[in-house]
């Protein structure tokens, strides 16, 4: 489940029972690591919070940072894909958001482990893909984000045909559609075509016809056709969508409206007990166990959400699911039984997640919170708790807050899915919830015989008032805040602005939405490309404005972060870049770009809609109805944005963009809104070269002024940019395809098939003339949209000692520099805006990566295509980018020491690997010796035609793609010697782990000085790669079975089957060697470290209390032979030894306590399930075609796609074990690491320092992953 660090949501937390799904695109590259709820923007470096936080905080978005980065929202899925191993085959390349470096990690700590992705790259800046206001026109599509047919109609709410907006040579008329499957495409608006309201004939119509656009807009949007809404005779509330992905399952969340600020004084935390307690308690909850079903919860200001995602039918017995799940839901919210025991073991729980989430990032968190909401409890009323509270609470507390706030009419229960008969899930809701009683209002007068007085919900949520900004005298205005921390390494500053909720339910909400983000958009696009330089004053600039239903507000925040010695100078741009905009607004050409790319965007998602998951739109739902939104589907989003775009002027967009900024442009004036706080975040030293640390100084007084000086100085307009239209000329192609020739050539070099066609799978298989070799598939899972990935074997394994890190730094200057051939970064971006093209390049250990979402609507796949081709042919190597590059790998690894997570890991991984250098960060002075050439030849010596594979997934015809292959990629350069490239391989070094370290060097401990006390471990050992291989030589893939004594070799040769040879062992003795199924290993580790999962959950967290956090996960090798094995575990100082010994005793207590058939049956449930599920992906199926023709991936080929449900369902306990014995689990060749923050820590002993000579380079230090969203929401319960 989700795992986020914040004060205002807090959640049990089930242990995570894959192995690198878990961390889902949010592990390290290269060793490198960043906080799992942060995405950084790689151009202007601004930490963002990621999607699955985002779908918890139920936050209408629409900031200008929410433009995709070119390894933003498609990205992330397309890296969720390579992150997980839930079909034990997929090549596990975790993409991870990158930029400024963090103060610390995820406390989700196994993910320092992930091994792949911290600093990968975008190319370019950014693209506007999911730039849509994401509450608004769709919902939070984890997965199959864009889309959208749509027809030139308008529904209105009573379901008939409304007019869309046409232009015509009359003006604005009116246009019915043929309905709602009408073919219709969306082209872009030229400049020329934006129009100026003072224009004479503006909307070419007379005054009645404007009057009728004006009539329009003040019209109510329609309401989702499919949505039931209903209420039951007590007061329960209930929503139902029918919705066929995934097939033959639901989700059914029960929403009960109370939180953290319902808690009075001496209740602080205790609503988020109630939720540990009633929903681990529940006997009826634990019945789903092992049917397939999954549950879990969460709390936040002023909701407690208990959530069910499960199968129709039980596996097996086939028993209707939704009644058992309705009464385990009925039993959680309205019958828990609070025994003393639970509660006993949940407050050790809650007192575990406490600390656990008590991280720099927290507390920043609760500064903004506190000082945003100091006029009421949302500032104060965090849903984690206080922790002397939560020690003193006993059942009959705990009880009697929950009779004051249970009951039905202060619930909502949600079920979205493939329900089948609507009416019949209503009786199965009427049957389980209709007799629970009302809730009476008790009486004060006990001779009262008036009719009893039934409780209601509150009429807000949150019940709050908030103290608005409103424009007023420099006397009113509040005096920035400073917080300084010890842990904090970068200055940061967020200038709020404070407003109600514009819900949006008539056009003219919608378009006012659709204005906005355009003026974000536009503005965060300018900071990017304006400040380029190598150095420039600030790390991010960050104008967001966010509708928070959990807040009950909507929030404008400007956000400014910068190394501390910079910090006046990054404030000043900040404040000026927002004043240009509103003094010369945006222009003609960047408000036809932006606008035109929320419209094709927003056509491409409403394509999906039949292919949204239930849970993204349930998340969907949720959030609209939080903030008081109608609920649309995405169809009618696209329909009534299509109708809104017709209105849009000009003159209206920078009317939006003046209200907007005005708080921050015309700071201090009588007539611009008060800002609701001004909070600095920021050191307590200053490191100073050759002097060492300073204190660091500022003043309240200091920021005011900085903020002024942003106020004063001439500004000129923005230039408009010219957009290429096409980045290869239709005259360029022909004279490519005139000197290359293109043409496919058999697969297998030596073979005669030139197309390979596996039936079962759908999987085509080709190989170019040029050497690249080609998988594809063709799905409907997204309409009209696909994925690519170029994978190039190599990565850091290839690094030198003496050019350490140059991979890793070289491709992430290249994806800095963003120019192609002759065309500017600026230019690449804008093209790719147009294009809806994302696009991120990584490299880790063993790959270079470069992946690709994009649409086929207007030539978004042959555009994708010519940028590939632009990037192999004519990719351009800048010192700036190279300084850029350098500058934030110095940043994430000089921000280690104030990270515990990451020390302790880094620790750890230095003993593992003995300090190999391609397996860990780069250290600074590695980072400092290189230079342009040196890292441009370490990524162009692998980036040849013979080491590359692609790899193409989507709604396309065999025809198109192959247009595009021959076209673009078989007209890149073929490789010139192909003898230097296996010589240059030759030359790579094995992976070694440490098979005999000293003690010392197994046995750890990091200590961190800190305010509050923490601490977190690592065990960690060898493992085999995926395909079976370890270390030392052995191979889990291979099966050797002493021939029988009476037999001689003669005969035991004659008897061996096909495949089987004859071998004699170390001593002589004659066995069989047999090759099993080469996916065999990869799922016996998969279903292993399911099961390892299950028993930590069930014993470290649960029986015996020591940790809120435990997870077992494989970090897997394709192409290099080896793999290693970790646990994570999070618990208070005086309990992590403990928790490390409970830890090693569960992972060694395999062989005393066997594993059983039930273990082994859910994990293999567990795993098919998500495999069935992720199937419907295009991403998934990118992770499961990589590697298929690679020649360093031997042993993956088609069959291992095809192959994968029989081999789960096949699997016995005896192949767990198998697996199991390849684990290095004996005491020399374990490693441990312990790491503990707090006043005390190590006293006597040097905290964590980190290797590093003395150095001139300036240092940017890292900025945590905060923001007052992460402050809402507690962890996942389970």
């Amino acid at each position: 489940m989700a795992t986020s660090v914040v004060p205002g949501l807090v959640s049990l937390n089930l242990p995570t029972l894959v192995t690198s799904r878990s961390s889902k695109g949010r592990g390290p590259v290269n060793s490198v690591s960043l906080p799992a709820t942060t995405l950084v923007c790689p151009g202007c470096h601004t930490p963002q919070v990621s999607d699955r936080l985002r779908a918890k905080r139920r936050v209408c978005t629409i900031s200008s940072s929410r433009l995709r980065w070119f390894q933003g929202e498609s990205s992330r899925d397309i890296s969720a894909s390579r992150g997980r191993s839930a079909s034990s085959l997929n090549s596990t390349h975790v993409i991870s958001r990158d930029g400024s470096a963090s103060a610390s990690v995820s406390n989700r700590t196994s993910r320092n482990f992930a091994r792949r992705s911290s600093l990968s790259c975008r190319f370019g800046a950014l693209v506007s893909r999911g730039a849509l206001p994401n509450n608004v026109l769709k919902p939070g599509v984890a997965q199959q984000r864009r889309s959208s047919s749509s027809d030139e109609s308008l529904r209105c709410p009573g379901d008939c045909i409304a007019p869309r907006l046409i232009r015509s040579s009359r003006g604005l008329v009116a246009r019915a559609s043929a309905g709602h499957n009408e073919p219709h495409a969306v082209t872009w608006m030229p400049e020329e075509g934006i129009r100026e309201k003072d224009e004479k004939d503006f909307l070419n119509g007379s005054e009645a016809e404007t009057a009728d656009v004006e009539e329009f807009l003040q019209s109510k949007l329609p309401s989702h056709p499919k949505l039931h809404r209903g209420e039951l005779k007590n007061g329960l509330r209930y929503v139902i969508l029918p919705n066929k992905v995934p097939p033959n399952r639901f989700e059914a969340h029960m929403e009960m409206h109370v939180g953290s600020v319902d808690e009075m004084e001496n209740e602080q935390g205790i609503a988020h007990m109630i939720e540990h307690v009633a929903f681990l308690g529940s006997k009826k909850r634990e019945k789903l166990l092992g049917t397939g079903a999954r549950s879990n919860a969460y709390t936040d200001f002023h909701h407690t959400v208990f959530h069910v995602h499960s199968p129709i039918t039980a596996q097996g017995s086939n028993e209707p699911l939704l009644p058992l799940v309705l009464e385990a839901l009925h039993e959680i919210a309205f019958k828990p039984k609070f025994l003393s025991s639970r509660v006993e073991k949940e407050r050790r729980a809650v007192l575990s997640e406490l600390q656990m989430m008590n991280t720099i990032e927290y507390r920043v968190d609760c500064q903004l919170l506190q000082q945003l909401h100091s006029e009421n409890m949302l500032g104060y009323r965090f849903p984690i708790g206080l922790e002397e509270q939560i020690q003193k609470w006993d059942p009959e507390t705990i009880k009697a807050f929950h009779e004051r706030w249970y009951f039905p009419a202060n619930a909502t229960l949600f079920i979205v899915g493939d329900i089948g008969s609507v009416s019949r899930t209503l009786q199965m809701i009427e049957a389980q919830f209709g007799s629970t009683p009302s809730a009476v209002v008790p009486s004060t007068n006990p001779t009262d015989t008036s009719p009893p007085k039934y409780k209601e919900r509150h009429p807000i949520r949150p019940p709050v008032v908030h103290n608005f900004s409103v424009p007023g005298g420099p006397g009113l205005l509040k005096r920035p805040f400073v917080f300084q921390h010890e842990l904090l390494q970068n200055f940061s500053i967020s200038l709020f602005c404070k407003t109600p909720v514009q819900k949006v339910q008539v056009y003219s909400d919608l378009r006012d939405v659709l204005m906005r983000r355009i003026v974000l958009s536009t503005l965060q696009f300018r900071i990017n490309t304006r400040y380029k330089s190598a150095n420039p004053p600030f790390n991010a600039i960050e104008l967001d404005h966010s509708d928070s239903g959990r807040e009950g507000c909507a929030v404008s925040t400007l956000t400014v972060t910068a190394e501390p010695r910079h910090w006046e100078g990054a404030i000043k741009v900040g404040v000026q870049e927002v004043r240009r905009l509103k003094e010369f607004g945006v222009t003609r050409g960047e408000l036809a770009r932006y606008l035109n790319a929320l419209l094709k965007d927003s056509e491409h998602l409403a394509a999906m809609i039949d292919n949204v998951p239930s849970v993204d739109n349930l998340d969907f739902i949720m959030e609209s109805d939080a903030l008081g939104h109608t609920v649309m589907d995405q169809q009618q989003g696209h329909e009534s944005l299509m109708a809104v775009a017709e209105t849009v002027t000009l003159e209206d967009v920078n009317a939006a963009a003046a209200a907007m900024l005005d708080y921050i442009a015309d700071f201090g004036r009588p007539t611009s809104p008060l800002p609701a706080a001004i909070v600095a975040c920021v050191p307590k030293t200053l490191h100073v070269e050759n002097e060492g640390d300073k204190p660091f100084e500022i003043t309240s007084d200091a920021i005011l002024d900085a903020i002024l000086a942003g106020l004063n100085g001439a500004l000129s307009p923005e230039p408009e940019l010219e957009v290429p239209k096409e980045l290869v000329s239709p005259f360029q192609l022909a004279a490519l395809r005139m000197m290359r020739q293109p043409s496919f050539v058999t697969v297998a070099e030596r073979g005669t098939q030139l197309k390979h066609v596996d039936d079962s799978t759908g999987v085509i298989q080709r190989r170019l003339s040029n050497g690249i070799r080609v998988n594809y598939k063709l799905t409907q899972n997204e309409a009209k949209g696909g994925v690519m990935r170029l994978v190039v074997a190599g990565g850091r394994a290839r690094e030198t000692p003496e050019a350490s890190g140059a991979v890793a730094v070289g491709v992430r200057t290249l994806s800095e520099g963003g120019a192609v051939g002759g065309f500017s970064r600026e230019q690449v971006e804008l093209f790719c805006v147009g294009n809806l093209i994302n696009c991120v390049l990584e490299a880790d250990e063993e790959f270079m990566c470069m992946d690709f979402h994009f649409t086929l609507r207007d030539g978004g796949m042959r555009a994708t295509f010519q940028l590939l081709h632009m990037v192999l042919e004519h990719n351009v190597w800048l010192e700036d980018a190279l300084d850029r590059a350098k500058q934030l790998y110095l940043s994430h690894y000089r921000s280690m020491p104030k990270s515990l997570e990451r020390a302790t890991a880094h620790r750890l991984m230095r003993a593992m690997f003995k300090g190999e250098e391609r397996f860990i960060e780069p250290s600074p002075q590695a980072i400092e010796r290189l230079s342009l050439s040196v890292v441009k030849e370490a990524v162009m010596k692998q980036l040849v035609t013979g080491n590359m594979e692609v790899c193409v997934v989507g709604d396309f015809s065999e025809e198109e793609l192959e247009s595009c292959l021959l076209d673009y990629i078989g007209t890149v350069t073929p490789e010139s010697n192909v003898e230097v490239r296996k010589e240059f391989e030759a030359k790579e070094k094995p992976v070694v782990i440490d098979p005999s370290p000293a003690f010392e060097m197994r046995h750890q401990k990091v200590f961190l000085k800190d305010t509050d006390e923490r601490a977190c471990a690592y065990i960690a050992g060898a493992a085999p790669n995926r395909w079976g291989f370890t270390a030392d030589g052995h191979d889990l893939n291979t099966l050797i079975e002493p021939v029988p004594p009476s037999l001689s070799e003669d005969q035991a040769c004659n008897l061996a089957p096909p495949g089987v040879e004859v071998v004699k062992d170390n001593d002589g003795v004659l066995c069989w060697k047999r090759k099993r199924h080469p996916l065999y290993g990869s799922v016996a580790m998969t279903l292993l470290a399911e099961i390892i999962n299950a028993r930590l959950f069930t014993t470290v967290r649960d029986a015996l209390g020591l940790t809120y956090d435990v997870s077992f996960e494989l970090s897997l090798f394709d192409r290099l032979k080896a793999g290693w094995f970790v646990i994570s575990v999070t618990s208070t100082p005086a309990k992590i030894q403990q928790a490390v010994e409970a830890s090693l005793n569960v992972l060694r207590g395999l062989h005393g306590s066997r594993v059983n058939q039930r273990e082994l049956d859910r994990a293999k449930r567990t795993l098919m399930m998500r495999h069935e599920s992720d199937s419907k992906d295009n991403t998934y199926w990118l992770g499961l075609l990589t590697h298929l023709q690679a020649p360093s991936v031997s042993r993956k080929d088609v069959g291992c796609i095809r192959d994968l449900p029989y081999l789960y369902e096949v699997a016995t306990a005896d192949d767990i074990y198998n697996a199991y014995n390849h684990l290095c689990l004996d005491d020399e060749s374990l490693f441990t690491c312990i790491g503990v923050a707090g006043a005390e820590a190590g006293k006597g002993t040097p905290v964590v320092e980190i290797e590093e000579e003395p150095s001139e380079v300036e240092t940017f230090g890292g900025l945590p992953s905060h923001g007052r969203g992460l402050s809402t929401m507690t962890r996942p319960t389970t």
